[in-house]
């Protein structure tokens, strides 16, 4: 090669070499002026952004100690139910043998085969305290609890809340494992919370999820007196989660799972809990008065729309409006009047039905509370003395309660009013289990007489019941009922109220 060639060819190499220099020197002073703009927008973040700082180590939150905390405590509840084989309708060709002996059981089986279930339960007590839903231990003959080491217990049942759909269980044993109360008032949306059961059998299972929403009410409770104002969770809740634990990160108790929202019948994204507030309320009556003691104001809300809020004027779409009060009601007393919107419970903002139900849920007859209405715009705040349902603040027990009967009541169709010829009698709306339901009376049925008084309203049941109950110590208390299904069926019912 010669040298004006080799000339021409370091010129060029030099070339490049010069123009990589160039081109690393102009990246080097771009990604400075760069860096520099970057550290300059970070000095101009404002400082309302600054509880996110910390946003990554937030992240990184550990649920070992959570349920290293619970597991233990989460128990196995399997149940054996009898399965009816037959009903008997209670009526028979001779009403008065029914009247004086009772209802025949020939043909009954000497033993009803059982159907077996399963579900959870949570430890709250070192002596054998355990929670559960209600769902759960309902009509069982036999309960039993598997706790996590495998050790087997047969429990027995201290009482139930089908309002609530928490049951109370005991097993014999002591120095066990409990999870702790936790506040569930405040857990916050969006917040962990992790799921302890036994779904499919499958027992010590953890899932965790987020709180999605609060004071959800969904409809699956059939009570007269029903509290719903369940937390709901994206945390995975399978059948045989029901009556386990929702935990917060701490480890303690926020809510017992109860169920979910699913067309499957298996877990779809949403599950809903018991708020531990309502569940210690539920426990502790259970365990002083073997019921549970429930407080009402005694007026008929609803939650407030749109078109509720363009047709009555409302200045607020937040609490609850009362649409009719109770002549005998504690809301009454303390001059509640219609078109009130309650939206504070002793200091407790309330912004819907579920959420008033909650407050007032965790207190007793008897109890003195402040709430806060709106009328006319206007705040008011009145003091309400708390009345139990018969409208007194006396103790209410297991054997007391109408509620052992199980019916709702409604005034009677005027189509069948007519065609049957009825001047009086009150039908009943719904049945969940209790003395009538075990007496074989179905929903439909019209109460025309109980124990030879006419019946014209729900208030005369309640009389009825009252002078039954109150009438000295026999055991051998009894309403015999009278009445006509809407096709005309006569039929005559006793039930026993004893002991």
């Amino acid at each position: 090669m010669n040298d004006s060639r080799r000339m021409k060819m370091l010129g060029f190499f030099g070339f490049v070499v010069a123009l990589s220099v160039a081109t690393n020197l102009t990246t080097s002073y771009i990604s400075s002026k760069s860096s520099d703009v970057f550290e300059q927008q970070k000095v101009q973040v404002p400082a309302t952004y600054a509880k996110f700082a910390n946003v990554a180590n937030a992240m990184e939150t550990d649920f070992t100690v959570a349920a290293e905390l619970t597991v233990n405590a989460v128990v196995h509840v399997k149940t054996k139910t009898p399965m009816r084989t037959q009903q008997f309708g209670g009526g028979f060709n001779d009403p008065f043998f029914e009247y004086f002996f009772g209802r025949p059981q020939q043909g009954q089986p000497k033993e009803a085969p059982m159907q077996e279930g399963s579900g959870s339960g949570v430890i709250i007590s070192n002596d054998g305290y355990i929670v559960t839903n209600n769902h759960v231990i309902d009509k069982s003959a036999e309960i039993e609890v598997v706790l996590n080491d495998k050790r087997t217990f047969k429990a027995k049942l201290i009482g139930s809340d089908p309002g609530t759909d928490i049951a109370l269980l005991k097993i014999e044993a002591e120095k066990l494992p409990i999870i702790a109360f936790g506040n569930s008032d405040l857990l916050k949306v969006g917040e962990w919370v992790l799921a302890v059961g036994n779904p499919f059998n499958l027992t010590s299972t953890v899932t965790a999820g987020i709180v999605s929403a609060k004071a959800r009410s969904i409809n699956i409770i059939n009570s007269q007196l029903k509290i719903e104002s369940f937390i709901q969770t994206d945390a995975a809740v399978n059948p045989g989660n029901s009556g386990g634990a929702l935990v917060n990160t701490r480890g303690e108790l926020v809510g017992i799972n109860t169920a979910i929202a699913s067309q499957t019948g298996t877990y779809t994204g949403y599950a809903f809990a018991v708020p531990v507030s309502i569940v210690q309320k539920v426990v502790a009556d259970i365990r002083k008065f073997g019921v549970v003691q429930r407080a009402v104001l005694g007026v008929e809300i609803s939650d407030i729309n749109d078109k509720l809020s363009k047709d009555k004027n409302l200045k607020t779409m937040e609490g609850a409006y009362v649409g009719k009060i109770g002549d005998q009601s504690a809301a009454k007393s303390a001059g509640v009047k219609e078109g009130d919107i309650i939206n504070n419970i002793n200091g407790v903002p309330v912004k819907s039905v579920a959420e008033l139900q909650e407050q007032i849920g965790r207190y007793r007859p008897g109890d003195k509370i402040t709430i806060k209405v709106v009328r006319n715009n206007a705040d008011i705040t009145l003091d309400v003395h708390l009345k139990n349902r018969q409208g007194n603040m006396g103790v209410v027990t297991s054997q007391n309660s109408i509620d052992i009967l199980g019916a709702t009541f409604k005034d009677i169709d005027n189509k069948v009013r007519l065609q049957l010829g009825l001047d009086y009698g009150i039908e009943i709306k719904s049945l969940i289990k209790g003395k009538l339901t075990d007496a074989g009376i179905k929903p439909g049925f019209i109460i025309l007489k109980i124990n030879n008084q006419p019946i014209q309203t729900a208030d005369d049941v309640q009389t009825a019941f009252d002078s039954v109950i109150n009438n000295g110590d026999s055991k051998d208390k009894a309403l015999y009922i009278a009445g006509t299904y809407p096709d005309g069926k006569v039929m005559y019912y006793a039930i026993n109220l004893g002991e």
